[in-house]
């Protein structure tokens, strides 16, 4: 996190490294970790009587992590000062093998070391930037927010209807002795009870399904793609909600998918692959640099704008990210944002409709984003975001129906006169 860099980037090389039985503990601890890490600070800032010199910051987490297995985990008390102790070996600090069994086993002694923290924001295990966003958008609750936010997310998978149907996908599961249920809201979702591998699952080779949150999946249904659509996916990586607008409507005149980065965008290809999609089109590109990807200047009957921004309505399964955001990354976040909106707008047919989604709790990412963008656009109007739900806006927070936190706003372009 010191270089900012995300868990996702730094950890499937380390687990390449690690044995597979230990691939799940050292998963829990890193995220359990990065889940309470004010209060591990807190408690080890009380067991030291001066602070860990900078050189020597590897040992300063290596104490996180064993305060985390002695408090939140089943490992024993011997084990885990044993085993933290012993990986000062592994790090070539073996000066500091004293200072971590001292500051261990005093932790295990002494029940003040383990006093809860008076700051309300230790309590709730923010970063101060975090803090202060959440508390001031949400004053009745952020505290809510906070506590959904550090709790493990579900697994919630989107049935591929070209491929299967719901009742066969439960029942396959059920003879496989896999618990799961199906979404009472969203009839093509499921939830599974408990963790496991996704690639074991029923049909997965054969594209049954795909991962992707319920807060996600509104995507699809509210831009309701009609038969004949020319779609836009901007932004589209990981490519859940481009696969979902192909399943849902297969015969569309065209549906684009754009992403900057080209590993991603394999990704996506990968996964339109598995799950048997056709007349897909994906393109390595800047959305913003339109005549790179739009040389003719195709207009859209709809678009997706699933918008760059902090993620901070996905922190239950990225903790990391509330650690490498900053609060000035928020208004180059919004700037990006607004820039991007204009851009797309432009390729939009008049009577043609935008939906902007984030995975963000963040008003100036969400609806002041959209409040300026219909003040600056004179031809853009808010409308329902489906017929079954009338609001031109939707802010889900984390935890709502177990889903990630998650903005949608639909916008039309008005008809020239």
């Amino acid at each position: 996190m010191e270089q900012r860099k995300s868990l996702q980037e730094v950890l499937p090389k380390t687990l390449e490294k690690v044995k597979e039985q230990d691939k799940a503990w050292l998963h829990e601890m890193l995220y359990g970790v990065l889940r309470n890490l004010p209060t591990l600070q807190f408690w080890l800032n009380g067991l030291l009587q001066s602070p860990i010199k900078p050189d020597s910051r590897v040992v300063e987490h290596l104490l996180y992590l064993g305060i985390y297995q002695l408090h939140f985990s089943r490992v024993s008390e011997y084990a885990a000062v044993s085993e933290t102790v012993s990986a000062c070996d592994n790090l070539k600090q073996p000066h500091l093998k004293k200072l971590v069994n001292a500051v261990l086993r005093n932790f295990v002694r002494q029940e003040t070391a383990k006093s809860i923290p008076k700051e309300e924001r230790i309590q709730l295990n923010l970063p101060k930037w975090y803090y202060k966003k959440i508390k001031q958008a949400y004053p009745e609750h952020y505290r809510d927010i906070a506590g959904n936010q550090s709790a493990k997310a579900p697994i919630w998978l989107r049935i591929n209807q070209t491929k299967t149907t719901v009742d066969a996908f439960l029942a396959a599961c059920s003879q496989a002795g896999i618990e799961c249920s199906q979404d009472e809201q969203l009839p093509e979702t499921i939830k599974l009870v408990n963790n496991v591998n996704i690639q074991a699952l029923p049909g997965f080779n054969e594209g049954w399904f795909s991962v992707q949150d319920k807060a996600a999946q509104h995507a699809a249904d509210y831009l309701a793609a009609q038969p004949n659509d020319a779609i836009l996916d901007a932004c589209a990586a990981p490519g859940g909600k481009y696969c979902h607008i192909l399943e849902a409507q297969p015969q569309l005149q065209t549906c684009i998918a754009l992403e900057l980065d080209a590993v991603r965008a394999k990704n996506i290809t990968e996964n339109t692959e598995r799950l048997g999609l056709s007349n897909t089109d994906i393109r390595v590109a800047d959305a913003n640099d339109i005549t790179s990807w739009n040389p003719t200047g195709q207009l859209f009957d709809k678009i997706l704008l699933d918008a760059p921004c902090s993620a901070t309505g996905i922190i239950r399964r990225h903790p990391d990210i509330m650690w490498l955001r900053k609060g000035p990354d928020i208004e180059q976040l919004s700037g990006l944002q607004a820039q991007i909106l204009d851009s797309m707008w432009s390729c939009l047919k008049p009577g043609g409709v935008l939906l902007y989604a984030t995975c963000s709790i963040l008003p100036e990412e969400n609806s002041q984003q959209i409040a300026a963008f219909l003040s600056r656009t004179t031809d853009a109007s808010a409308i329902p975001l489906h017929e079954s739900f009338n609001a031109t806006e939707r802010q889900i927070l984390p935890g709502e129906s177990g889903m990630d936190g998650f903005y949608y706003a639909k916008l039309q372009k008005a008809v020239a006169e």
